[in-house]
């Protein structure tokens, strides 16, 4: 129990890869009277939520249970008088949690993936495109890891007038609301070296692809909980550090370890050398076996080698940089993190609020299903605020489901405070777990 409970954390910390009812009686301790509501007639809330992870196919999706309550709040948030805009950060749609022998696509492609979606969640999709019809609260959607490569085009397909917030390249998006610019919301995933965009491997394989690693871990993942958690059967092929290797192996040999943890772990019952990873997505269209993903090596201490990812140790700098990451991370703390929430809350810090370039106060991620609101200094000494607004996904080992950011902006009166609440939705009521506050 313990080993499995250990493994539910770190497949939750990696997914971010780091896989309602009416509230009649809602316990409420928000900045006024609710969290929906702000004590007076004017619309300035902000809501946040992420990692829902709706799924195309309930045999495998994570997010089951939740969704009649997801509906609910949805309801709430839609008649509300003071919310402005409702913010999805991320994972809204998941392309990545599927077990590895399923065909995604089921022999189709991205569009009818997306409308398998939309059909599968059909009351989650009706509430969001009932706010976005009411065109009185803004609905933002910004890219996160398991929906990395969903394209707008098939994002608007389900969720018209849906307004998207994307950087230049696939899979990202940082969102300050028009009113409010030193606030910045976005998923969190572009600091991950497991869940980045990545352009640069795999193109003789798999030309124009941008799944990162995570996309294969997510998919064994996925397997192992399908095969309800086998015990380990096999071992994984040892690899040594290589004495005459140079920065470039160092870090490889990191890399196979990150793999060799996480095998040890999601103990699928299948030979490492099976190809039971059924791709056709984005650029791949063939099938792989474990140990194509895994490094390798003739014998001990002699030179590591992988073949899919093959260099992805060397090319992490060019990859910060097409993803637009301002504050550059060393490859081998990328590596060593993939598994770290904390982390990824650290990156909230270095690459917003102790970056002399940026002018952001509050920053919410998600990503990492780890909901919290804490408090930080910027570079100038001044508080700051980050917040992760948690995950909507049936299970989260440890933790509760079901939860949510709600951001209340300060207002010309200089007593005025901006407010941060993290609430939980469980039971028919609405909790407040965290908040702070501050005027800057």
């Amino acid at each position: 129990m313990k080993k499995l409970t250990k493994v539910l954390s770190l497949l939750v910390m990696l997914y971010g890869i780091g896989v309602l009812s009416s509230c009649k009686d809602s316990k409420t301790e928000g900045p006024a009277n609710g969290p929906f509501n702000n004590g007076s007639g004017v619309r300035n809330m902000i809501v946040v939520i992420s990692d829902i992870h709706l799924g195309a196919d309930t045999a495998y999706a994570e997010c089951k249970k939740n969704l009649g309550p997801l509906e609910h709040l949805l309801n709430q948030i839609r008649v509300s008088e003071n919310v402005k805009e409702l913010v999805i950060a991320g994972d809204l749609l998941d392309e990545w949690f599927v077990p590895a022998t399923i065909n995604t696509y089921a022999g189709s492609d991205q569009s009818d993936f997306v409308k398998r979606i939309a059909a599968t969640n059909k009351g989650v999709i009706d509430a969001f495109n009932n706010i976005i019809q009411d065109k009185k609260i803004l609905v933002t959607y910004v890219p996160g890891n398991h929906d990395l490569t969903i394209t707008a085009e098939n994002v608007e397909s389900i969720l018209p007038g849906i307004n998207q917030v994307r950087d230049d390249v696939l899979g990202l998006g940082t969102y300050s609301p028009a009113d409010y610019p030193t606030i910045a919301i976005e998923h969190g995933h572009r600091y991950n070296f497991f869940c980045a965009p990545d352009y640069a491997s795999n193109q003789e394989i798999a030309p124009g692809t941008i799944l990162p690693p995570g996309y294969f871990y997510t998919r064994i993942a996925a397997l192992w909980v399908s095969q309800g958690y086998p015990p380990a059967s096999q071992t994984v092929p040892v690899v040594t550090p290589n004495p005459n290797g140079s920065e470039s192996q160092d870090a490889l040999y990191k890399y196979w370890h990150c793999w060799e943890n996480s095998l040890n772990l999601y103990t699928i019952n299948n030979s490492f050398d099976e190809k039971i990873i059924v791709t056709n997505v984005n650029g791949f269209n063939g099938d792989y076996s474990v140990k194509d993903l895994l490094p390798y090596q003739a014998s001990p201490g002699e030179e590591i080698k992988v073949d899919l990812y093959n260099g992805i140790q060397d090319t992490w700098e060019g990859r910060q940089t097409t993803n637009h990451v301002p504050v550059h991370t060393p490859v081998t703390r990328a590596i060593d993190s993939v598994s770290s929430a904390t982390e990824t809350d650290n990156q909230a810090s270095l690459q917003y609020f102790m970056n002399p370039d940026s002018s952001k106060r509050i920053v919410v991620f998600g990503h990492t299903h780890v909901y919290r609101i804490k408090s930080m200094l910027n570079y100038k000494g001044e508080k700051c605020i980050y917040a992760n607004s948690g995950t909507w996904i049936d299970h989260n080992p440890k933790r509760v489901s079901r939860t949510f950011i709600v951001i209340t902006p300060q207002n010309d009166d200089l007593s005025s405070q901006t407010y941060i609440n993290l609430y939980n939705f469980e039971n028919e009521v609405i909790t407040e777990m965290e908040k702070d506050s501050f005027r800057y």
